[in-house]
C-alpha cells in the first residue's frame, strides 16, 4: 500500500532482505550486520578444524517455546561436520537462517511486490540502491554525526586524518551521506534520537573510525560494530577519492567483512 500510494516507509528491512527480493546470493558476509556472534561462530568454524566440536548437519528451532530440531539436509542428523564439509555446512545454515525459515512470507511478499513493481523494472537496482528506493533518505546530521562518532587506535578527534574525513562528509550531499552510512552500518538510516541511538547487531552501538592499513589500502567495514577501518592517508584528496571508491564498490573486494 505504501508504494501504492507513494509513500516511503518509516522504517527498513535488513540488508539480506533487499538481496533476497532481488533473488541474490546470501553470503556469510550478510550475516555480520544481522547476528555478530553467530556470524563469527560460523567464521571460526571456516577457520578452524570444527571435528572437536561434534557438531552435526541440523540445527535446533525454536517455535512459540517449543524447541526442535531441523536437518540441513537428508539425513543430516548422522552427518557429522569436518574439515571436508564444513563449507558445505555454513552454507546451508545460512539458507535455513535466512531463507528456508521464512519462504512461505517472502515468497507471498514478493508477490504482492511484483504485483505493484515487476521484477524486470526492480532488478536493475543493487540492494542498497533498493533500500534507499523503498525507504527514501533521512537528512543526515553531520554535527550530530561527528558528536557521536568514537575512535581507536592512534585516532582522536584532532587528528588530520579524522580531519580530512569529517571535511569530506560535510563536501557530500545527503545521498553519498546515506550511502556511507549503508557502508559501514548496513543501513542508510538513522536512528530517531539521532546518532546517540546508532544500533548494532547487540544494542546501541556508536559509530567508530579506527585506524588500519596504509595508504595504498581501501577503507573496509564491520557492519556488526559500526566501525570503519580508515588508513593513515597523507592526503585529503587521497582520503576523499579512496573512500568515495570503497562507498561505491563494496561488491567484489575486501570493502565489507
Amino acid at each position: 500500500m505504501a508504494v501504492y500510494h507513494g509513500k516511503l516507509v518509516d522504517g527498513f528491512f535488513v540488508r539480506p532482505f533487499y538481496k533476497m527480493m532481488l533473488r541474490k546470493k546470501i553470503t556469510l558476509a550478510d550475516m555480520e550486520s544481522v547476528d555478530g556472534e553467530y556470524f563469527r561462530s560460523l567464521q571460526w568454524i571456516l577457520d578452524n578444524d570444527p571435528e572437536d566440536l561434534e557438531a552435526m548437519f541440523c540445527v535446533d528451532e525454536e517455535l512459540f517455546g517449543q524447541v526442535s530440531m531441523k536437518e540441513l539436509k537428508p539425513g543430516g542428523a548422522d552427518i557429522p561436520v569436518t574439515n571436508a564439509n564444513k563449507k558445505e555446512y555454513v552454507d546451508l545454515v545460512i539458507q535455513w537462517r535466512f531463507i528456508n525459515r521464512i519462504k512461505k512470507q517472502m515468497d507471498s511478499f514478493v508477490e504482492g511486490f511484483q504485483e505493484l513493481i515487476p521484477y524486470e523494472l526492480f532488478k536493475l537496482f543493487d540492494e542498497r540502491e533498493l533500500e534507499l528506493l523503498m525507504c527514501g533518505i533521512d537528512q543526515i546530521d553531520v554535527e550530530d554525526w561527528r558528536r557521536h562518532t568514537r575512535y581507536r587506535g592512534r585516532y582522536n578527534d584532532k587528528d588530520q586524518v579524522i580531519v580530512w574525513f569529517w571535511k569530506a562528509v560535510t563536501t557530500f550531499d545527503n545521498e553519498e551521506r546515506a550511502r556511507l552510512l549503508q557502508f559501514v552500518t548496513g543501513t542508510s538510516r538513522v536512528p530517531m534520537n539521532g546518532f546517540a541511538h546508532l544500533q548494532g547487531s547487540n544494542g546501541e552501538q556508536k559509530f567508530c573510525i579506527e585506524c588500519w592499513g596504509d595508504d595504498r589500502s581501501l577503507p573496509r567495514a564491520h557492519t556488526c560494530f559500526n566501525r570503519i577501518d580508515l588508513p593513515p592517508y597523507n592526503s585529503y584528496h587521497l582520503l576523499r577519492e579512496k573512500l568515495v571508491l570503497a562507498i561505491e564498490n563494496t561488491e567484489g573486494f575486501e570493502g565489507v567483512d
